[in-house]
């Protein structure tokens, strides 16, 4: 031991306070663990990312985006009067929302008692951290065992880097108090397309601007038809095959193959992906392998993409792209006392994804048998309209030697989707006819964020699609639409035609 360094026992280390590391903590200290959760911005940083600067602050702006716009709309079905937003009263709003949230963790964390450390973690070797705290202190943990679930974060264009002023990132683009009268957007990955149609809802004229030859590249094309189609509608454009090159005054220079183009940008938000926080971690002191990693666990140049299968062969989500990820097993162990989860491993970086694998680490850790091994991982992408995905695709399916078999039933035939206006769009179920059951359930259109769960819980449980049809759906509901579906996989449909 190095003189001066005195180390604190941690039985359980949780580092990172995000929708992995609390939910991490809170099932460990259920088990009986005592657990220490290290949060680089401490108490009123839990919650991480998601909650502050992601899914929570990117879903509020798109409410209030979409329901500013939504009553416009509605003015051919009697609703009169115009709304409009206040970027810095809803800026207000959101930051009192994402505080009011962090204090319920951290009541949730108190309840265990679990000891939260304010600073940042790096191994120094396989049983212990040096936190270094906001005061310049060096606190040490010796640990029994630790959870590694540190994040990720955007990754930066070299020919536009962040300046938080004219070129943003994710969080620099959700805290604006002003809507900028042009922007362009790079990257039509669900972030990009999120931010890119509310900030148009708001009234800015916006550009997508995508290196490939369509919009959420790793969604089914059929999927991303009717955003594409909203996109436009909302007179956003969309330029695909096309490169952000540099800036040029208030215009952004995009190349295309057709030559460069010019882009009113006022703003201009980069949303090429995120890269996981693993590079000042110190894992090579701690025993732990990176992928593409060189000395100290540092990240190595981008360009690798790994993604976990689920049991029923369906590729996952894209995830992080880039080195740094750290391998696991099954039970979310890189060594036998350090576990990782959620965006620092493979597989699609989603707060739900991190939240299920935080209790497998917690219980393998504390000596029960656990398992990561879902039937398939929702995913939702909140556009509009909403696309909501879970388990395979016809191809995908027919891929992993299956014989699907697809019902598909357009939100144009739902007495509830008229009542919204919004009758652009789908909800379908793909079936495995030689084990009739339900391996995937794709839907695009209003809530589909809130639908999905019934499908996941189908190809979890092995449903066939009869079990779909006979279940009462209730009227008049969106959630009719995965009963019809249903209906028609096994060619009896109410509302359709067969």
């Amino acid at each position: 031991m190095v003189v001066g360094e005195l180390a604190e026992s941690a039985d359980l280390l949780v580092i990172g306070g995000g929708p992995g590391g609390y939910a991490a903590a809170i099932r460990a200290a259920q088990l009986g663990r005592e657990v220490t959760l290290v949060e680089r911005d401490g108490a009123a940083g839990l919650g991480g990312v998601c909650l502050h600067r992601g899914c929570i602050p990117s879903k509020a702006l798109i409410e209030v985006a979409s329901a500013a716009h939504r009553g416009a709309a509605l003015e051919t079905a009697g609703l009169e009067g115009e709304l409009s937003v206040s970027l810095p009263r809803f800026q207000a709003w959101r930051a009192e929302l994402c505080a009011r949230l962090a204090r319920g963790v951290g009541e949730l964390l108190a309840k265990g008692n679990v000891r939260i450390v304010h600073g940042e973690a790096r191994f120094n070797r396989p049983d212990r951290v040096a936190v270094h705290t906001p005061d310049d202190r060096a606190i040490f943990l010796e640990f029994q065992h630790a959870i590694v679930a540190t994040g990720s974060r955007p990754i930066e264009l070299p020919n536009l880097p962040f300046d938080g002023e004219r070129v943003l990132d994710s969080t620099a683009a959700l805290a604006l108090t002003e809507t900028p009268r042009s922007v362009a957007v790079v990257g039509a990955g669900y972030i990009g397309l999120e931010l890119g149609t509310a900030l148009a809802k708001l009234g800015a004229r916006v550009t997508i601007v995508e290196a490939l030859d369509r919009i959420l590249p790793s969604i089914d094309a059929s999927l991303t038809a009717p955003v594409l189609r909203r996109l436009r509608a909302l007179g956003v454009d969309v330029q695909l095959n096309a490169t952000a090159e540099r800036l040029d005054g208030d215009c952004l220079i995009v190349a295309t193959a057709d030559g460069d183009d010019t882009v009113a940008a006022e703003r201009v938000i980069v949303a090429v992906g995120r890269t996981p926080n693993t590079d000042e971690l110190g894992l090579t002191a701690a025993g732990v392998e990176v992928a593409g990693s060189g000395r100290d666990g540092g990240v190595a140049a981008a360009g690798v993409e790994l993604a976990r299968s689920g049991r029923d062969g369906s590729p996952a989500a894209a995830g992080i792209t880039g080195a740094g990820l750290i391998p696991v097993a099954a039970d979310m162990r890189a060594t036998d006392r350090i576990a990782a989860i959620g965006d620092v491993v493979a597989g699609p970086a989603l707060a739900h994804k991190a939240t299920a694998e935080a209790a497998v680490a917690a219980e393998a850790l504390s000596g029960r048998p656990a398992a990561f091994d879902p039937r398939a991982i929702p995913e939702v992408i909140f556009t509009d309209p909403e696309i909501a995905t879970v388990g395979l695709t016809e191809a995908q399916a027919r891929e992993a030697g299956m014989d699907p078999r697809t019902a598909t039933f357009p939100l144009a035939a739902s007495g509830r989707a008229g009542t919204l206006d919004a009758r652009d769009g789908l909800t379908r179920v793909v079936t495995d006819q030689a084990t009739d059951r339900v391996v995937g359930v794709h839907i695009v259109g209003p809530h589909a964020s809130e639908l999905i769960a019934g499908g996941a819980l189908a190809i979890e449980l092995m449903a066939a699609p009869g079990d779909l049809a006979a279940t009462i759906h209730p009227h008049p509901t969106l959630s009719e639409s995965l009963h019809e579906a249903a209906a028609l996989a096994l060619g009896h449909p109410l509302h359709v035609s067969g």
